[in-house]
């Protein structure tokens, strides 16, 4: 008596999900744990896209990118994401006071936007996970921009740790410690004051030579 061939299980063929909705979820969900467990510069789309079990081509179909899964993940919209980066776009003469105001336009503008933000400021301060998700990414807004001007990279790396450290310390004083003065302060007047000052960390100006009179 012959026996059958044993026939072995269809393979499973990764890639979309049964409804998009919930593929969709499935990548979020894995994307808040990955960021949660890794910080957002260590984490990538590949790694998100195993942990959801689909291809990472689906990942970038949902999401055009890590900022945007990002901020899908925290509540915060692709437009308060790109306003940063597009604080660069303009005179270098002027980037500190622009990215000043895109930095408060966005934490004070959109109410929608402002609760995550606040959220994700509240829980930095309180849990160490969250204030290293926190920090990569402001750090990453800022760097992606600078190192492409920057011949120094260590030097550079200081710079946005800088920056991004006054912008954050503005955002407390004024949201959560609530300084009186600086809390009520209209933003342009914010912008007047640190302004220059985000000038002189993100673009300094080059020394000149001093003629030798010896």
């Amino acid at each position: 008596m012959k026996t059958q061939p044993e026939v072995s299980a269809p393979r499973t063929r990764r890639g979309r999900r049964p409804g998009q909705n919930t593929t969709r979820q499935a990548v979020l969900d894995a994307a808040r744990r990955r960021f949660a467990a890794d910080g957002f510069k260590a984490t990538t789309i590949r790694a998100i896209a195993e942990d959801a079990d689909v291809d990472a081509a689906l990942v970038m179909q949902f999401f055009r990118s890590k900022d945007e899964l990002f901020g899908a993940v925290m509540s915060i919209s692709p437009d308060a994401l790109s306003r940063i980066a597009n604080a660069f776009g303009g005179p270098v003469e002027s980037i500190g006071e622009r990215l000043v105001r895109e930095y408060l336009a966005v934490w004070e503008g959109d109410q929608s936007d402002a609760d995550a933000l606040r959220a994700m400021l509240r829980g930095a301060i309180a849990n160490e996970k969250a204030k290293s998700l926190l920090r990569d990414f402001i750090e990453a807004r800022l760097s992606e921009n600078l190192r492409q001007t920057a011949s120094d990279s260590h030097d550079a790396a200081v710079r946005v740790a800088l920056a991004a450290s006054m912008l954050i310390g503005v955002t407390v004083g004024r949201q959560l410690v609530q300084v009186a003065v600086l809390a009520d302060e209209e933003a342009e007047a914010i912008v007047r004051h640190v302004g220059p000052a985000l000038q002189a960390i993100l673009a300094p100006t080059p020394a000149t030579g001093h003629e030798d009179r010896s």
